[in-house]
Protein backbone atom coordinates (compact mmCIF):
# COMPACT_ATOMS: atom_id res chain seq x y z
CA UNK A 1 0.00 0.00 0.00
CA UNK A 2 1.29 3.46 -0.85
CA UNK A 3 2.03 5.91 1.93
CA UNK A 4 -1.03 7.76 3.13
CA UNK A 5 -2.39 9.26 6.32
CA UNK A 6 -1.11 7.59 9.47
CA UNK A 7 -4.69 7.23 10.73
CA UNK A 8 -5.53 4.89 7.83
CA UNK A 9 -3.19 2.18 9.05
CA UNK A 10 -1.97 -0.05 6.25
CA UNK A 11 -3.65 -3.47 6.10
CA UNK A 12 -1.46 -6.10 7.67
CA UNK A 13 0.14 -3.76 10.17
CA UNK A 14 -0.59 -4.29 13.85
CA UNK A 15 -2.91 -1.28 14.21
CA UNK A 16 -4.42 -1.93 10.78
CA UNK A 17 -5.57 -5.33 12.07
CA UNK A 18 -7.33 -3.99 15.18
CA UNK A 19 -10.87 -2.67 15.42
CA UNK A 20 -11.13 1.13 15.80
CA UNK A 21 -12.35 0.81 19.39
CA UNK A 22 -9.47 -1.45 20.43
CA UNK A 23 -7.00 0.80 18.62
CA UNK A 24 -8.37 3.82 20.45
CA UNK A 25 -8.11 2.06 23.80
CA UNK A 26 -4.53 0.98 23.12
CA UNK A 27 -3.37 4.40 21.97
CA UNK A 28 -5.10 5.96 24.96
CA UNK A 29 -2.78 3.98 27.24
CA UNK A 30 0.37 5.18 25.49
CA UNK A 31 2.73 7.98 26.41
CA UNK A 32 3.58 10.04 23.31
CA UNK A 33 7.15 10.65 22.21
CA UNK A 34 8.53 12.41 19.16
CA UNK A 35 11.93 11.60 17.65
CA UNK A 36 13.95 13.52 15.06
CA UNK A 37 15.63 11.74 12.19
CA UNK A 38 18.56 9.58 13.25
CA UNK A 39 17.46 9.27 16.87
CA UNK A 40 17.58 5.79 18.39
CA UNK A 41 14.17 4.68 19.68
CA UNK A 42 15.15 1.20 20.90
CA UNK A 43 18.75 0.08 21.36
CA UNK A 44 20.06 -3.45 20.86
CA UNK A 45 21.05 -5.06 24.16
CA UNK A 46 18.96 -2.74 26.33
CA UNK A 47 16.28 -4.03 28.69
CA UNK A 48 12.91 -4.83 27.13
CA UNK A 49 10.85 -2.78 29.54
CA UNK A 50 8.24 -1.43 27.12
CA UNK A 51 6.68 -1.75 23.68
CA UNK A 52 6.46 0.99 21.09
CA UNK A 53 3.61 1.67 18.67
CA UNK A 54 4.76 3.50 15.55
CA UNK A 55 2.11 6.15 14.91
CA UNK A 56 3.77 8.21 12.17
CA UNK A 57 7.05 8.16 10.29
CA UNK A 58 9.27 5.24 9.36
CA UNK A 59 12.04 3.46 11.23
CA UNK A 60 14.97 1.24 10.34
CA UNK A 61 15.64 -1.95 12.27
CA UNK A 62 19.33 -2.87 12.47
CA UNK A 63 21.58 -5.28 14.30
CA UNK A 64 25.32 -5.22 14.91
CA UNK A 65 27.24 -7.81 12.90
CA UNK A 66 31.02 -7.80 13.38
CA UNK A 67 30.85 -4.24 14.63
CA UNK A 68 28.76 -2.94 11.74
CA UNK A 69 25.09 -2.04 11.66
CA UNK A 70 23.22 -4.40 9.34
CA UNK A 71 19.76 -3.39 8.15
CA UNK A 72 17.13 -6.01 8.96
CA UNK A 73 14.09 -4.16 7.72
CA UNK A 74 11.91 -1.08 7.66
CA UNK A 75 8.79 -0.56 9.74
CA UNK A 76 5.92 1.70 8.78
CA UNK A 77 3.13 3.49 10.68
CA UNK A 78 0.89 1.09 12.55
CA UNK A 79 3.65 -1.38 13.41
CA UNK A 80 4.45 -2.70 16.87
CA UNK A 81 8.09 -2.50 17.97
CA UNK A 82 10.00 -4.16 20.79
CA UNK A 83 7.29 -6.70 21.55
CA UNK A 84 9.62 -9.70 21.84
CA UNK A 85 11.88 -8.10 24.43
CA UNK A 86 8.94 -6.69 26.36
CA UNK A 87 7.00 -9.95 26.50
CA UNK A 88 9.97 -12.18 27.30
CA UNK A 89 12.01 -9.78 29.42
CA UNK A 90 15.04 -10.49 27.26
CA UNK A 91 17.41 -7.77 26.00
CA UNK A 92 16.51 -6.02 22.75
CA UNK A 93 17.72 -8.00 19.75
CA UNK A 94 17.87 -5.01 17.39
CA UNK A 95 18.19 -1.24 17.26
CA UNK A 96 15.31 0.89 15.96
CA UNK A 97 16.18 4.31 14.51
CA UNK A 98 13.90 7.09 13.29
CA UNK A 99 13.91 7.95 9.58
CA UNK A 100 12.62 11.50 9.55
CA UNK A 101 10.41 12.92 12.27
CA UNK A 102 8.73 9.99 13.99
CA UNK A 103 5.92 9.88 16.54
CA UNK A 104 5.40 6.83 18.73
CA UNK A 105 3.30 5.64 21.61
CA UNK A 106 5.18 3.99 24.48
CA UNK A 107 3.55 1.36 26.65
CA UNK A 108 5.14 -0.17 29.77
CA UNK A 109 5.38 -3.95 29.72
CA UNK A 110 2.96 -4.44 32.63
CA UNK A 111 0.36 -2.18 31.02
CA UNK A 112 0.70 -3.96 27.68
CA UNK A 113 0.38 -7.39 29.32
CA UNK A 114 -2.76 -6.24 31.14
CA UNK A 115 -4.16 -4.93 27.85
CA UNK A 116 -3.52 -8.32 26.21
CA UNK A 117 -5.32 -10.11 29.05
CA UNK A 118 -8.35 -7.89 28.47
CA UNK A 119 -8.16 -8.48 24.72
CA UNK A 120 -6.86 -12.02 24.12
CA UNK A 121 -7.58 -11.69 20.41
CA UNK A 122 -4.83 -9.06 20.24
CA UNK A 123 -2.31 -11.62 21.53
CA UNK A 124 -2.92 -13.58 18.33
CA UNK A 125 -2.20 -10.45 16.31
CA UNK A 126 1.06 -9.94 18.19
CA UNK A 127 2.07 -13.50 17.32
CA UNK A 128 1.03 -12.87 13.72
CA UNK A 129 3.20 -9.76 13.64
CA UNK A 130 6.22 -11.74 14.79
CA UNK A 131 5.45 -14.54 12.33
CA UNK A 132 5.14 -12.07 9.44
CA UNK A 133 8.54 -10.62 10.20
CA UNK A 134 10.08 -14.09 10.34
CA UNK A 135 8.41 -14.99 7.05
CA UNK A 136 9.84 -11.87 5.44
CA UNK A 137 13.33 -12.75 6.70
CA UNK A 138 12.98 -16.35 5.51
CA UNK A 139 11.87 -15.17 2.08
CA UNK A 140 14.97 -13.00 1.84
CA UNK A 141 17.12 -16.03 2.68
CA UNK A 142 15.35 -18.09 0.00
CA UNK A 143 16.02 -15.34 -2.51
CA UNK A 144 19.74 -15.54 -1.72
CA UNK A 145 19.87 -19.03 -3.24
CA UNK A 146 17.25 -18.81 -5.97
CA UNK A 147 17.85 -15.50 -7.76
CA UNK A 148 20.66 -13.39 -9.21
CA UNK A 149 21.49 -10.05 -7.60
CA UNK A 150 19.41 -7.81 -9.87
CA UNK A 151 16.30 -9.95 -9.30
CA UNK A 152 16.86 -9.98 -5.52
CA UNK A 153 17.18 -6.21 -5.60
CA UNK A 154 14.06 -5.85 -7.75
CA UNK A 155 12.10 -8.02 -5.31
CA UNK A 156 13.34 -6.02 -2.34
CA UNK A 157 12.59 -2.62 -3.92
CA UNK A 158 9.13 -3.78 -4.99
CA UNK A 159 8.29 -4.83 -1.42
CA UNK A 160 9.73 -1.65 0.09
CA UNK A 161 7.81 0.49 -2.42
CA UNK A 162 4.56 -1.22 -1.49
CA UNK A 163 5.09 -0.31 2.16
CA UNK A 164 7.11 2.91 1.95
CA UNK A 165 6.41 4.29 -1.50
CA UNK A 166 4.77 7.55 -2.54
CA UNK A 167 3.15 7.50 -5.96
CA UNK A 168 3.81 10.68 -7.91
CA UNK A 169 1.59 12.34 -10.55
CA UNK A 170 3.57 10.70 -13.37
CA UNK A 171 2.91 7.24 -11.83
CA UNK A 172 6.51 6.80 -10.73
CA UNK A 173 7.01 5.77 -7.10
CA UNK A 174 9.45 7.44 -4.73
CA UNK A 175 10.71 5.35 -1.83
CA UNK A 176 10.38 7.77 1.05
CA UNK A 177 12.87 6.05 3.36
CA UNK A 178 16.52 6.97 2.63
CA UNK A 179 18.51 3.82 1.86
CA UNK A 180 22.26 3.53 1.37
CA UNK A 181 23.99 1.01 -0.86
CA UNK A 182 25.46 -0.85 2.15
CA UNK A 183 21.95 -1.14 3.64
CA UNK A 184 20.53 -2.54 0.41
CA UNK A 185 23.46 -4.94 0.13
CA UNK A 186 22.92 -6.17 3.70
CA UNK A 187 19.23 -6.84 3.15
CA UNK A 188 19.85 -9.14 0.18
CA UNK A 189 23.21 -10.56 1.34
CA UNK A 190 25.44 -9.32 -1.47
CA UNK A 191 28.61 -7.25 -1.53
CA UNK A 192 28.39 -3.49 -1.95
CA UNK A 193 30.13 -3.74 -5.33
CA UNK A 194 27.51 -6.24 -6.44
CA UNK A 195 24.62 -4.02 -5.36
CA UNK A 196 26.24 -1.17 -7.30
CA UNK A 197 26.21 -3.35 -10.42
CA UNK A 198 22.62 -4.40 -9.77
CA UNK A 199 21.52 -0.78 -9.36
CA UNK A 200 23.32 0.08 -12.59
CA UNK A 201 21.48 -2.77 -14.35
CA UNK A 202 18.09 -1.55 -13.12
CA UNK A 203 18.92 2.02 -14.14
CA UNK A 204 20.07 0.91 -17.60
CA UNK A 205 16.73 -0.85 -18.10
CA UNK A 206 14.89 2.35 -17.21
CA UNK A 207 13.33 0.77 -14.15
CA UNK A 208 14.71 3.10 -11.48
CA UNK A 209 16.60 6.33 -10.96
CA UNK A 210 18.91 6.92 -8.01
CA UNK A 211 20.49 9.81 -6.18
CA UNK A 212 22.19 9.98 -2.79
CA UNK A 213 20.15 7.65 -0.51
CA UNK A 214 17.15 8.17 -2.80
CA UNK A 215 15.43 5.74 -5.17
CA UNK A 216 12.57 6.41 -7.57
CA UNK A 217 10.88 3.53 -9.37
CA UNK A 218 10.31 4.80 -12.90
CA UNK A 219 8.57 1.69 -14.22
CA UNK A 220 6.72 -0.07 -11.37
CA UNK A 221 5.22 -2.70 -13.68
CA UNK A 222 8.57 -3.46 -15.28
CA UNK A 223 10.26 -3.77 -11.89
CA UNK A 224 7.48 -6.05 -10.62
CA UNK A 225 7.82 -8.20 -13.74
CA UNK A 226 11.55 -8.59 -13.14
CA UNK A 227 10.89 -9.35 -9.48
CA UNK A 228 8.46 -12.13 -10.37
Amino acid sequence: MMVGMAESWAPGTFLGSLTPSVTGELLGLCARRRYPTGRVILREGSAGSHVVVLESGFVKVTTAVEGRATLLGIRLPGELLGEIGALTGSPRNATVTACGTTCVGVLARAVFEHFLRRHPEVSNLVMATIARQLTWANRRRSDFVAFPAEVRLARLLTEIAQACGRRRPDDTIEIVVPLSQPELAAMIAIARATVQKALHELRSRGLISTAYRRIVILDPEGLAELAS
